[in-house]
């Protein structure tokens, strides 16, 4: 992997180190896994958290522009699974700004974010004043800073800043933030604001896109800067040079349940992905079909037949893709390189 100049900046003045403790405990691995098979399906997720679930408003301010409300709810993770998040952590706080504009406004339009906080992104002010607030100048967007399990107000006393002692703790944070998603759109819902929304930033627009997977209805998604995983900033990215290789490996080899027992639990819940979608694309439309969408099914081949591959579609065996993904791959470094000033940059 091609480094550039930022990430050899970053890598230069970052001194802490993260998962300063190892992995965690083998019987929490076991715990988030087997409540994974809940989280990961939205028709099961979904119904761990009550339409009605209490939220409390502790705190309400007035300026000329929005009202500020201040509140919290006990994290539903917390509840589930009590053992594997902190105390501090287990009471869930957020603020709502909300523009004065609505108070006018006869439509009952209320749109509203949630605003799902990046790497260091203590309690609120950050995204109040440099998201929230000019959403709601420039739009009369109303949003939801929600605080991340371990930061802020939630971050363990032994805790130094950002720095999660164990890799079972992110684990843990994002199951937090997605069931607290949901007690905060069904709050939404019965406070009359729609349509609703969800966004953050790196790591953050990654908590956004797990909050959004499980909500049933209409919701607008905005990931900044994020994609599907985190893994490549620990393993080969930025982050890479803060984690306890050492330590992790250690650990690994003496604490036998992690091979025997845990590895097996980390697989796809419903199979392996790239399959899934190879499968769909051969036998298109008929897969659209299984799924439940409402379109004529095609003359031939039925439903029950697998469909065979138009002639025009030319589907790559392994070894094409493979060259493709190593070409693509050669692009991007090069790419790389020239924009981190490795190469000589073209005239003109």
């Amino acid at each position: 992997m091609t480094i550039n100049r930022i990430d050899q900046l970053y890598r230069s003045i970052l001194l802490s180190k993260y998962f300063v403790k190892g992995w965690g405990k083998p019987e929490d691995f076991k715990q988030l896994f087997e409540f994974r098979k809940r989280v990961c399906r939205r028709e099961t997720c979904y119904k761990l958290v009550s339409k009605d679930f209490p939220v409390n408003i502790d705190k309400k301010e007035e300026t000329n522009e929005y009202k500020l409300l201040e509140g919290h709810f006990i994290s539903p993770f917390g509840q589930y699974l009590p053992d594997l998040v902190p105390d501090e952590s287990k009471k869930a706080y957020f603020q709502v700004l909300i523009p004065k504009a609505w108070e006018t406004d006869k439509s009952n339009y209320r749109p509203m974010v949630i605003h799902m906080a990046g790497t260091g992104d203590h309690y609120f002010w950050r995204r109040r004043n440099l998201i929230a607030k000019p959403l709601l100048k420039e739009s009369n967007i109303g949003s939801i800073i929600l605080e991340n399990p371990f930061y802020g107000h939630r971050k363990p006393a032994k805790q130094v800043a950002s720095i999660l002692h164990n890799v079972s703790d992110i684990f843990v944070m994002g199951g937090c933030l997605m069931l607290e998603a949901l007690v905060l759109f069904h709050w939404c819902e019965r406070e009359g604001f729609g349509p609703l929304g969800v966004t953050g930033l790196s790591m953050g627009g990654h908590m956004a896109s797990l909050a959004a997977t499980n909500w049933p209805k209409p919701l607008v998604l905005v990931p900044c800067l994020s994609w599907s995983t985190a893994s490549g900033v620990f393993t080969e990215g930025v982050l890479s040079g803060a984690i306890p290789w050492d330590l992790l490996e250690d650990q690994y080899r003496r604490e036998h349940t992690f091979k025997d027992e845990i590895e097996k639990m980390m697989t796809l819940i419903d199979g392996d992905a790239y399959r899934a979608g190879e499968h769909f694309a051969r036998t298109y439309p008929s897969s659209l079909i299984s799924m439940g969408e409402n379109i004529s099914p095609p003359s031939t081949p039925t439903p029950t037949t697998p469909a065979t591959p138009s002639p025009n579609v030319d589907l790559m065996t392994s070894q094409e893709r493979h060259n493709l993904l190593a070409s693509i791959h050669n692009k991007l470094g090069l790419l790389t390189e020239w924009t981190s000033g490795n190469t000589v940059h073209p005239s003109g």
